[in-house]
C-alpha cells in the first residue's frame, strides 16, 4: 500500500511516531532526516522557479517565435544551464526567513535553516518564544553560533524573498492568541511566498478549522502522511499547493495504528482514473456494455443536463439515453450526438411533466 493514499488524524500520527521512536529511531536523528528532505525539496522548487524565470526571460527577448519551445534556437542551452545549481549565483540566491515555534516543528525549521545557510542562502530566524523544547533549543543555540540572525520581531522578515513556517506543527488544538496571532497576521500581510512545514500554523490537524488565525501558505510540505485537516474545505485557502514529503515511515507501523482506528482513504486522481474507461473486449456491442438512462435538466438548468451527460459518456457506458424537457432536446443532441436524446412533455416552467420513454429504453 502507498502511504500517500491515506490521511491521518493528529492522534494517529502521534501513535505512529511513538512506534518509530520505540523501535530505536532517535528523535534527533529523525528530525535531521526530515529536515534534510525539506531542505532538498525547497532547493528543487527554487531551482525549478529559476529555470522558469530564465526561460521566460529568454522567450520575451525573442519577441515571440510562434513555434514550439523545443524548436526555438538557444532554448536547449538555457535548459542545460538550468540543470544544476548554477541557475543561481550567490547574488541571486533568495533570502529566506524561518518562523520558528517552540516544538519540534520549530526544530525542523531550524535544521532546514542551518542546511540552507551552509548552501550559501541568506537566512534569518524569527522566534517569538522565550521557552522552547530542549532539542529545538539546541538547534537555536547552534544557529546563533553560526551567526545566523535571530530575532523575536517580525521586522526581521521584511527583506526576505521566501518564508518557511515552522511555528506550530500537527496536534495544535488551542486557539492562537496575541501576541502570536498579531504576528501571524503581520506575516500574512507581508505578501511573501510561504512554505509551511507539515501543516500551516493555526490550522487544526483533524478538522482544518482556523484556530483564531493561521498562516496563509503558498505551499505546504506535509511530512510522512497526509493530515486530515489539509483535505478539509475550510483549510484549502490556507494550504496553497500541498505535497507529501516521504521520509520512510515503515508501513507496518502505519498499518498497526490504522487497523485499530478509522482508516481514511484519499481518492486521488490516479485512483479515480484507474478504472476508467471501463474494460471491454475487442469485439462487443454497445448494449453489452451497459445502458444508462439519465433523467435530468430543465429550461433554467440546461447546463446540468449537459454536464451529467458528458460525465456519463466519459465513464465508458455502452449506450446512453437522456430524457430531458422537449425544449432542451436540440441542445443536448448538439452536445452529445452519440446519445439517444428523449424529449419529454414539460411544465410551464420548463421541467419534465411526464416521462415518456421508448419501449426498449
Amino acid at each position: 500500500m502507498k502511504l500517500e493514499n491515506f490521511a491521518v488524524t493528529a492522534d494517529q500520527m502521534r501513535q505512529i511516531e511513538a512506534k518509530i521512536f520505540a523501535a530505536g529511531m532517535p528523535v534527533a536523528a529523525l528530525m535531521e532526516k526530515v529536515a534534510g528532505r525539506i531542505a532538498a525539496r525547497i532547493q528543487m522548487i527554487l531551482r525549478a522557479e529559476g529555470r522558469r524565470q530564465k526561460e521566460s526571460e529568454f522567450f520575451s527577448g525573442c519577441g515571440g517565435w510562434g513555434l514550439a519551445e523545443a524548436n526555438v534556437p538557444g532554448i536547449a542551452d538555457v535548459r542545460k544551464e538550468a540543470e544544476g545549481k548554477e541557475v543561481f549565483d550567490l547574488q541571486q540566491l533568495p533570502a529566506i526567513g524561518f518562523l520558528v515555534g517552540p516544538g519540534h516543528n520549530g526544530g525542523d525549521a531550524l535544521v532546514v535553516a542551518r542546511e540552507l545557510h551552509f548552501q550559501g542562502f541568506s537566512v534569518v530566524i524569527y522566534c517569538p518564544f522565550a521557552k522552547v523544547k530542549e532539542l529545538t533549543d539546541c538547534h537555536l543555540r547552534y544557529a546563533r553560533s553560526l551567526n545566523i540572525p535571530c530575532s523575536d520581531k517580525v521586522d526581521v522578515l521584511t527583506n526576505c524573498d521566501l518564508l518557511v513556517d515552522g511555528l506550530f506543527g500537527f496536534g495544535l488544538e488551542r486557539e492562537i492568541t496575541n501576541p502570536i496571532a498579531l504576528a501571524i497576521d503581520q506575516i500574512n500581510h507581508l505578501n511573501k511566498p510561504i512554505f509551511s512545514i507539515d501543516i500551516p500554523s493555526g490550522i487544526h490537524t483533524d478538522t482544518g478549522a482556523v484556530l483564531g488565525t493561521a498562516i496563509r501558505a503558498t505551499r505546504t510540505l506535509c511530512l510522512g502522511l497526509w493530515k486530515l485537516g489539509l483535505l478539509q474545505d475550510k483549510a484549502l485557502e490556507y494550504v496553497g499547493k500541498a505535497e507529501l514529503i516521504d521520509f520512510g515511515i515503515p508501513w507496518a507501523d502505519v498499518e498497526n495504528v490504522l487497523e485499530r482506528s478509522s482508516k481514511i482513504h484519499r481518492i486521488t486522481r490516479k485512483i479515480a482514473l484507474s478504472t476508467l474507461p471501463l474494460p471491454r473486449p475487442p469485439v462487443t456491442h454497445k448494449y453489452k456494455e451497459g445502458h444508462l438512462l439519465l433523467i435530468c435538466g430543465s429550461r433554467r438548468y440546461a447546463g446540468g443536463a449537459i454536464l451529467t451527460g458528458l460525465g456519463a459518456r466519459a465513464s465508458g457506458v455502452g449506450m446512453l439515453s437522456i430524457a430531458v424537457p422537449e425544449s432542451l432536446k436540440s441542445l443536448l443532441v448538439a452536445q452529445l450526438p452519440e446519445a439517444l436524446i428523449i424529449g419529454c412533455p414539460e411544465t410551464e416552467t420548463g421541467a419534465i411533466s411526464q416521462l415518456e420513454l421508448p419501449a426498449n429504453t
